[in-house]
C-alpha cells in the first residue's frame, strides 16, 4: 500500500541503445509480463511498444524502441531500417527521462550513435549496463564503467541483469525520481498501449525470429486478419487467431513452411503457448505463409503492415 505522505512520480523513459543489448528484456521484467518480443537476433523489435510498470512510488511509461544503427553502407539500410531509426529517435519525443542500454563490456560506434541523439535531446540519461551477468572477468567492470563515463554526462550508472533481474530495484527508484511528481496515467493492472491483435502478431514474428536463420527473419512480417474472442464452456474465453507470415519470395515461403509443413506447425505451436500465457486464454490460431515482393523494401506496404514511425 503507498504512503500517502510520500508524493508518487509518473513519467515516460524512452528506451534507447544499439541492437541486441537487451532493451526488450528489461522492459518486460520491470513491467513484469511479456509485452515485447524478444530473441538473440538484432532488431526483433521493430515498433515503438510502450510498457506500464507500476510500482508503490509511483508509475514509469517505459518507451521501448527498435535499436538504433547505422544504415550507410549496409545491405540492410532497407525502407523498413529507415522507418526503425526514425522510431527510435521520435520516442525521445514527449519524454521525461532516458535509459541508454548497453552490454556489459561493449562500447561501440553504435552505442556513441545512441548516446549523441540523447545528448541532443537534452533530456536526462541513466546508464544502463544489460547482461552483466555474461561478464566472465567482474574486476573489468569499474574500469569499464570509468571509460565509458569519461566525458559523458549520465544521471546515473547501473549495472543489471535484466534475465536474472537484478539490480532492477535501485534502477527504478532512481527513474522514478528523474520523472515528475503525478498520479499514474494508467490503471495499475495495464500493461501495455498496444491491442491483444499486435501481440499476438509480434509472438507469432517471434518464433520466426528464433527458429530461422540468421537472415531469413528479416524477410518475413506477421499479419494478424482475424482476431476474435468467443465463449469457451472450459476456458471461459477463447480467441480465434488468424496470422499471415509475409515473405519476399517463393523460397522463402518453402523455407518458413518447412518439410511437411512441420516448421509452419512448430512456429504455430510455440507461439500459441506464449499467447495463451499472455491473454490468460484458450487460443487457437492458423497461420499461412504469404509471397509479398519487396514488402521490406516500400514505406507504403510497411504502413500497410502496420509499420509506425
Amino acid at each position: 500500500m503507498h504512503d500517502t505522505l510520500t508524493p508518487r512520480h509518473s513519467g515516460a523513459v524512452a528506451v534507447i541503445g544499439r541492437p541486441n543489448v537487451g532493451k526488450s528484456t528489461l522492459v518486460n521484467a520491470l513491467v513484469g509480463a511479456k509485452i515485447s518480443i524478444t530473441s538473440n537476433r538484432p532488431q526483433t523489435t521493430r515498433h515503438r511498444v510502450l510498457g506500464i510498470a507500476t510500482f508503490p512510488g509511483g508509475q514509469l511509461q517505459l518507451v521501448d524502441t527498435p535499436g538504433i544503427h547505422r544504415e550507410q553502407g549496409r545491405r540492410s539500410a532497407k525502407a523498413m531500417n529507415r522507418m526503425m531509426n526514425r522510431a527510435a529517435r521520435n520516442a525521445l519525443d514527449g519524454v521525461d527521462a532516458a535509459m541508454l542500454v548497453i552490454a556489459a563490456g561493449r562500447w561501440d560506434d553504435e552505442d556513441g550513435l545512441a548516446f549523441e541523439a540523447l545528448r541532443k535531446a537534452g533530456m536526462p540519461v541513466v546508464l544502463v549496463i544489460n547482461q552483466v551477468d555474461r561478464l566472465k572477468d567482474k574486476t573489468k567492470l569499474l574500469p569499464f564503467i570509468a571509460e565509458v563515463t569519461a566525458g559523458r554526462d549520465f544521471a546515473a550508472v547501473h549495472p543489471v541483469s535484466a534475465l536474472k533481474r537484478s539490480g532492477l530495484d535501485a534502477l527504478v527508484q532512481t527513474l522514478l525520481a528523474l520523472v515528475p511528481e503525478g498520479e499514474p496515467v494508467y490503471g495499475e493492472d495495464e500493461i501495455t498501449d498496444k491491442s491483444q491483435r499486435f501481440l499476438a502478431g509480434e509472438l507469432v514474428r517471434e518464433q520466426l525470429m528464433r527458429q530461422l536463420g540468421a537472415e531469413l527473419p528479416y524477410a518475413t512480417t506477421v499479419e494478424v486478419e482475424r482476431f476474435e474472442e468467443e465463449p469457451s464452456p472450459q476456458a471461459g474465453v477463447m480467441y480465434r487467431i488468424d496470422a499471415v507470415i509475409w515473405v519476399e519470395r517463393e523460397g522463402q515461403k518453402a523455407i518458413v513452411i518447412g518439410k511437411g509443413g512441420e516448421r509452419l506447425r512448430e512456429i504455430g505451436a510455440r507461439a500459441r503457448v506464449q499467447m495463451e500465457r499472455l491473454f490468460g486464454a484458450k487460443v487457437f490460431l492458423q497461420t499461412w505463409v504469404r509471397v509479398r515482393e519487396g514488402w521490406s523494401d516500400d514505406e507504403a506496404a510497411l504502413r500497410e503492415l502496420g509499420y509506425q514511425e
